[in-house]
This record gives C-alpha cells, sequence and structure tokens, in this order.
C-alpha cells in the first residue's frame, strides 16, 4: 500500500447491520477524509473493492438475523461467494486488503463475522482458519449494558496504543468468546493478541464475573487482534461512545465532548497517515 495522503474508510453494511452510521460518524471524528458506506451487494456485483481503500469497519448488528449463529451465514458468504464476473471471493479481496497492509475492525457482529471466517486471530500468518468463536452468553439472554475494559498493554495492536481503561456498552446475545483448545487460548495470552479484557469496576482486575464480564468471555476477552495488530474485533461498541452525552452518567460526570470510543479510530487513522 503506498503513502495514503487521502485516508479512505469503508464501513460496510448490508443483511441486517445497523451500525453503520454510527461507525461511519466516528470514523469522520477521527479525521478520516473520506468515508464510504458501502453495502455488501456492491462488492459482490464489483461496483465497489476494497483495493481502493485503507481501512475497512465491519459494524455491529444482527447480520443475517443471527440466524444459525451470529454472523455463521455472513462468514459463509465471504469465504464461497463470488464476485460476478470473476473468480474472486470477497474474501480474496479482504485477504489481499491485509496483505498489502490495511487495517480492519469489526465491532460486535463485525467481530463475529472476522472470527468465523477465520480473519481472526491469524495465528501463524493463517488468516481463514477458523481456531476461535463467539457463542450465546453465559446469562442466556441479550446483554445491552455498559462495561468496564482495560487494554492489554503488550499487545500489538494498533487500535488500543496509548490506551487504558475504556467504559463502552455492549448489546449482543452472542459474545462470550471460546477457543478450539487450551493452546489456543495460551498463544493469544501469550502472544499479546488478548487486546482488551472485562474488568470488575471495583478491583479494576480482569474477571469472570457477571455483570461485569457481560457474556462469561474465556480469560475475560472482550477484543483480540492479529500478530500484526492491524486486524482489531472487540465486542463492546466504540462507535456508540462519540459523544459525551452518549454516556449513561453524563450528566453527573465531568466528561470532555469526545466519547472516549473514538480514539480507537483516532488511532487507526493516524496510523495509516504515518505509515501507508
Amino acid at each position: 500500500m503506498q503513502m495514503a495522503a487521502k485516508v479512505k474508510v469503508i464501513v460496510v453494511t448490508g443483511y441486517g447491520t445497523n451500525c453503520e452510521r454510527e461507525m461511519a460518524h466516528a470514523c469522520n471524528i477521527a479525521g478520516a477524509d473520506q468515508v464510504d458506506i458501502v453495502h455488501l451487494s456492491d462488492l459482490f456485483d464489483g461496483v465497489v473493492r476494497l483495493d481502493d481503500y485503507h481501512f475497512l469497519n465491519l459494524p455491529g448488528g444482527f447480520l443475517d438475523g443471527d440466524n444459525l449463529g451470529a454472523a455463521q451465514v455472513g462468514a459463509h458468504r465471504l469465504k464461497y461467494a463470488k464476485v460476478r464476473g470473476t473468480g474472486e471471493r470477497v474474501m480474496d479481496q479482504f485477504l489481499r486488503f491485509v496483505e498489502r497492509g490495511g487495517l480492519v475492525l469489526g465491532v460486535c457482529n463485525g467481530f463475529q463475522l472476522m472470527v468465523k471466517a477465520g480473519l481472526l486471530p491469524g495465528l501463524d500468518g493463517d488468516y481463514e482458519e477458523r481456531l476461535t468463536s463467539l457463542t450465546y452468553n453465559d446469562s442466556g439472554r441479550f446483554e445491552d449494558r455498559w462495561v468496564t475494559c482495560r487494554v492489554v498493554k503488550k499487545s500489538p495492536c494498533i487500535f488500543t496504543k496509548g490506551l487504558d481503561v475504556l467504559e463502552l456498552p455492549v448489546r449482543h446475545g452472542e459474545g462470550k468468546f471460546v477457543t478450539l483448545n487450551p493452546s489456543v487460548s495460551d498463544r493469544l495470552m501469550n502472544e499479546g493478541l488478548v487486546a482488551l479484557q472485562y474488568v470488575s469496576s471495583v478491583t479494576n482486575e480482569p474477571t469472570q464475573d457477571y455483570p461485569y464480564n457481560p457474556n462469561g468471555s474465556e480469560l475475560a476477552i472482550a477484543g483480540v487482534c492479529d500478530p500484526a495488530g492491524r486486524i482489531f474485533g472487540l465486542m463492546p461498541h466504540p462507535e456508540a461512545f462519540n459523544h459525551r452525552t452518549n454516556h449513561p452518567r453524563w450528566t453527573r460526570l465531568n466528561l470532555p465532548d469526545e466519547g472516549a470510543g473514538i480514539a480507537i479510530f483516532r488511532n487507526a487513522v493516524d496510523y495509516i497517515r504515518s505509515n501507508l
């Protein structure tokens, strides 16, 4: 990818996604020069190509109604459907995008899509092997609440650089992060690929306790990245904390106007300007 004089962002929507406008708004606040909301069907029709962008955003929502498991249908669509008039899968565009240095952020349903397509965690450079999943919350119900998360400092994640503790909202029914086997969990921790963990607001330590950990995720995992730190997926919604009035206690706390979630998007935009 060549030096980007103009940071171009694509926010993919369609098939039930419903957070695309919030995500595009967050990218605009973060300083991106061009932010396009693109229906996934335009990628399949070849009208739009990922090759023309630097930063890919996969928003939350109810992709395909979360039937057959959240984002499961969407992952198969990426892996097997072909772009009109070519033999190329959209997944091939995703892989090429990653190879040339693009940044990818997946939130909630977007995170589920990345995990089930194999884009995360990307161990040993393999972005198609599925080693983890996101399944039903331990509570057995949809969780709509604010949580406290702590950034794992040793993580290579570009999106969380310079950040410490984040309060963000979650809204999901299938957010429990699980791994194929204990060796995968060990590698995620040892290689710093766990980028964000749910913590107790009392102890500020990673926890399995509900409601601080809203879904029962292994190792209190709220977000993971690939070894390069350029692909990041998380269940909490940073785009939903774009202004202080988003916070449930904004009238009681002395908060800056810009919501804390914007820092994740600003890190991405700044990285593109400086490195690509």
